[in-house]
């Protein structure tokens, strides 16, 4: 199946607590090639994130207190539905999301939302990055190392769709308007991703890796570090769990 090229690019930023970095990223993804949008989700942070945002020009919505990652991810959609229901893009958008602790080019970024604005694609995903074969903090679902999470997500889009991914878990991604219909809603929290990948691969889209010099920012403290692989252990067994139940219920 061949995707049509987008008429722009809409940016999607989740972010907690990220006010050091926000400005950086904001200016960073605005210059990328037609991008008419970026979209700010403040998820629960106490810090000035939203207000920065804000001042930079960005769309904000604001979470009183932290949903997760998918649901970030869904509200950053919703408010893009808001402004083409009122005309604010110009047409059909590809939606980039960004990550607000990736420390990545804006010419990398440009790699990423390429192949899928000029139709070659419906899912770009950035792999690439220093070695982070023990992942902690924010750079764990950047989906680098070969630790039991990124094993899980890996094998388990492998067992569904056949093909298996080198960073099962990365967050930079680009998806056309079609792969954004097949794959939302999204799966809660942390299984958003693998979730993603399947449900893009079984609607019959395509998918391609695209090789970027990928950095987060500054891991957190090791009690928070086993806390955030645990969770993403759990959201991505659940978000491949139902995929499973899925396929058969599924009339054969």
């Amino acid at each position: 199946m061949t995707t049509r090229p987008a008429s722009c690019l809409a940016v999607v930023v989740p972010a907690r607590n990220e006010a050091e970095r926000i400005l950086a990223t904001i200016g960073r993804v605005r210059e990328v090639a037609n991008v008419e949008v970026v979209i700010v989700i403040d998820d629960g942070s106490s810090d000035e994130t939203a207000r920065l945002a804000a001042d930079a020009g960005a769309e904000v919505v604001r979470h009183e207190r932290s949903y997760g990652r998918g649901d970030a991810l869904m509200s950053g959609l919703g408010r893009l539905s808001g402004l083409q229901r009122v005309g604010r893009l110009s047409g059909s958008a590809a939606v980039l999301f960004v990550d607000a602790d990736l420390e990545v080019t804006a010419s990398d970024i440009d790699a990423v939302a390429e192949p899928v604005t000029k139709g070659h694609t419906d899912l770009s995903i950035a792999v690439g990055g220093p070695d982070l074969s023990e992942p902690t903090g924010a750079a764990m679902h950047l989906g680098g190392g070969h630790g039991l999470v990124v094993g899980l997500a890996r094998k388990g889009i492998e067992d569904l769709t056949g093909w298996a991914p080198s960073q099962p878990l990365s967050a930079l991604r680009c998806l056309s308007p079609a792969a954004v219909a097949a794959a939302t809603p999204f799966a809660r929290g942390w299984g958003a991703e693998v979730a993603m990948t399947v449900d893009v691969l079984d609607a019959g889209l395509t998918v391609v890796e695209v090789t970027c010099d990928l950095r987060h920012g500054a891991a957190g403290t090791n009690w928070r570090t086993q806390a955030h692989r645990a969770a993403q252990y759990r959201d991505i067994a659940l978000a491949l769990g139902v995929r499973r139940l899925r396929r058969r219920l599924e009339p054969s």
